[in-house]
């Protein structure tokens, strides 16, 4: 066990000797409560392919990644290292990552020892990596402040209002912000452990690893995956009628003054309350509205594109395209080519 607020003479360094290989880096995966196995044992293997094409390609004694797994103790005063693919007598992981959790991140325990070792060893000189809920993880560490972090698109939010100072982001897939990396949806964590595979290993391992995992290499977004998500439980039941009004309606006809007059409000005070309860404006979030539509009929129909402009209020298809690209990341034809499921 190693114990929290322990010195690197307590802690030791790896004895690459011992382990009969070149070990470039030791990363260190976190076991905390409802933590999602698939990305812990994922990224094991992941690392271990990698070091397997390393070899491949530059003979035995190419360099390899150690990995390690750690828990907190039983009595909360330490943590644990319960798995290493290269054993050797002690630790010093250069890399930790939190994992994605299994639960919504409100139902997350308080995990104040991982996370106060996690805060030290960053001081110490530790990259820390995190993947979609982990990132609260660093947050609870004290690290997020001023700094650009992703999650989930669905635990945007919650992140932003748990840790106002952290500068979130979710368009991107990963942000690599040099000492912490941050990785957002649940199997980013593919995303995450081949953009250590480039730093660590090189971009030529690190693309034959992604060929033989069958995965893209970094660099995907999270645009075209997200979708609209109204918030409703703001309290305001004025706001809330509009916005019933509006999902019921396609959104077809958002013209302020009416929306002002349908929620009993002078024009000015009701784009204040609308703007504090959804977070957007009238004309934003109907375009919210609408392109979540569009997304739909891309998905489950083979209606051409101008119609479906036209049927969820767009007469110009082509200003359709430009706002659909901007909202999803993606033209419509690209995304029904991703996500349709029409039979043709």
């Amino acid at each position: 066990m190693l114990p929290l607020g322990g010195s690197d003479n307590q802690r030791g360094k790896t004895d690459n000797m011992t382990t009969g290989k070149q070990i470039v880096a030791e990363i260190g995966l976190l076991l905390y409560p409802d933590v999602q196995l698939a990305a812990v044992y994922g990224l094991t293997d992941l690392f271990r392919i990698a070091g397997e094409m390393s070899q491949e390609r530059g003979g035995p004694d190419a360099p390899v990644i150690r990995v390690s797994h750690w828990r907190q103790a039983a009595d909360g005063a330490g943590v644990e290292c319960v798995f290493d693919s290269h054993p050797g007598p002690l630790h010093d992981p250069s890399h930790l990552i939190a994992p994605p959790s299994l639960i919504m991140p409100a139902r997350m325990q308080p995990m104040n020892g991982l996370t106060s070792w996690l805060a030290e060893r960053h001081g110490e000189g530790a990259t820390l990596c995190s993947v979609c809920a982990g990132a609260f993880l660093l947050g609870e560490a004290g690290l997020l402040e001023g700094r650009e972090a992703t999650t989930h698109w669905a635990f945007a939010k919650e992140l932003a209002a748990r840790f106002p100072a952290a500068k979130v982001d979710t368009d991107r897939m990963v942000i690599d912000d040099g000492d912490l990396i941050t990785a957002g949806g649940i199997l980013a964590w593919t995303d995450l452990g081949l953009t250590l595979v480039e730093r660590l290993l090189g971009p030529s391992v690190m693309l034959e690893t992604a060929r033989f995992l069958l995965v893209d290499p970094p660099g995907r977004t999270q645009q075209p995956y997200g979708h609209f998500v109204p918030r409703l439980d703001h309290g305001d039941a004025a706001i809330l009628k509009v916005q019933h009004w509006l999902q019921a309606s396609g959104a077809r006809d958002h013209d302020v003054p009416a929306l002002a007059k349908r929620a009993g409000l002078e024009e000015r005070t009701f784009l204040r309350r609308f703007r504090k309860a959804t977070g957007l404006r009238p004309t934003e979030y109907a375009q919210q509205i609408r392109i979540a539509k569009a997304r739909e009929a891309l998905e489950l129909s083979r209606r051409p594109v101008a119609q479906i402009a036209w049927d969820v209020g767009y007469e110009d298809a082509s200003a359709f395209r430009k706002l659909f690209q901007r909202i999803t990341g993606l033209a419509p034809a690209d995304y029904r080519r991703r996500f349709g499921v029409a039979v043709a």
